[in-house]
């Protein structure tokens, strides 16, 4: 919350808050306000976000806010659809995306699940440009909920993802991806890499490794699948996913990003962010100065921090 003198009295300003996820921002001006007012503030803006969450699929307005009037191409509409929410946070687990499109959508697309204590993540970058990728993403995507949901291990998961992309396009399209499972009450962590930059461990607010993999193969091919790369992670690790998109791009004067730069941006961002959310969102603050608003391909940014604690608590009764 965050109070401003104004000439006609004092505009509160409250985040709109569904679990982790910031969908807005309310602002309210009001002649004084105490302590009871504050209170009651917060309970309006928590209700405020239930209701645009829960009312979002009945309506188009809040979409069209978001929007500022601007329409999007239909490989964006389908893109933007298949998004889950780009934050959560349990006591155990910590997760942010963020995903800024090139100006002719490059299908890239992310998913997340937690199911009990089994945390499944996965990114996609789908081959081309426009509706063609939009369209590969989500056969990709839909084979990755369908196989989660199925609790297949990671290379049966592959494996369906490759037959439904080389059934449905053939050998001349392909996929680009990584799948990750963390157990959040061990963090024990496991991965396929299938063609894209390795994963990031970040410990301490300073990058320690690239997680890599014994090959990388893309999906659609029919070929055997990766072998599943696995890490320990210790309390407060964090893991970021990214596309090649991040780090391929190139500025204005030509120059790639790097995954040098990259690197270095962690490392500045992470001291003074107060979480994954604001750390993903700086970082991708930084990737856009960088690109300049011309991109060319898309990028996508997936922040995983492993906490090391247990929900317990919140099973306890109060007696």
């Amino acid at each position: 919350m965050v109070e401003e003198r104004q000439a006609d009295g004092l505009r509160v300003h409250l985040p709109l808050v569904d679990g982790a996820d910031e969908v807005g921002v309310i602002s309210i001006t009001l002649d004084a306000v105490t302590e009871d007012d504050r209170r009651l503030l917060r309970r309006l803006a928590a209700l405020i976000a239930e209701m645009i969450i829960s009312k979002t699929r009945y309506t188009d307005h809040f979409f069209k806010a978001r929007r500022h009037g601007r329409p999007l191409s239909l490989a964006a509409e389908i893109q933007y659809a298949q998004l889950p929410p780009l934050a959560m946070a349990t006591p155990q687990v910590s997760l942010a995306g963020a995903l800024q499109p090139a100006r002719e959508v490059a299908g890239d697309s992310l998913d997340y699940a937690l199911n009990d204590d089994l945390l499944h993540l996965a990114i996609i970058d789908a081959m081309g440009h426009g509706l063609e990728a939009a369209l590969l993403a989500t056969v990709a995507l839909g084979a990755h909920r369908r196989g989660r949901r199925t609790d297949v291990a990671l290379r049966e998961l592959y494996e369906m993802m490759d037959r439904s992309i080389n059934g449905t396009f053939g050998t001349e399209q392909f996929v680009t991806a990584q799948m990750m499972r963390l157990d959040i009450s061990t963090g024990y962590l496991q991965w396929i890499n299938a063609g894209h930059p390795a994963p990031i461990l970040i410990r301490g607010h300073r990058v320690i490794e690239r997680l890599e993999s014994a090959d990388r193969l893309p999906m659609g091919f029919g070929l055997p699948a990766p072998q599943v790369a696995e890490a320990r992670l210790r309390p407060g690790d964090k893991v970021l996913f990214f596309t090649d998109g991040v780090i391929e791009e190139r500025g204005p004067q030509g120059q790639e990003f790097h995954e040098s730069r990259l690197t270095d941006a962690i490392e500045r961002i992470e001291p003074s962010s107060t979480g994954v959310i604001q750390t993903v969102r700086r970082l991708a603050s930084t990737l856009e100065r960088a690109r300049s608003g011309e991109a060319h391909d898309d990028a996508t940014l997936f922040l995983v921090e492993w906490h090391g604690r247990t929900a317990d608590h919140l099973a306890e009764l109060d007696v």
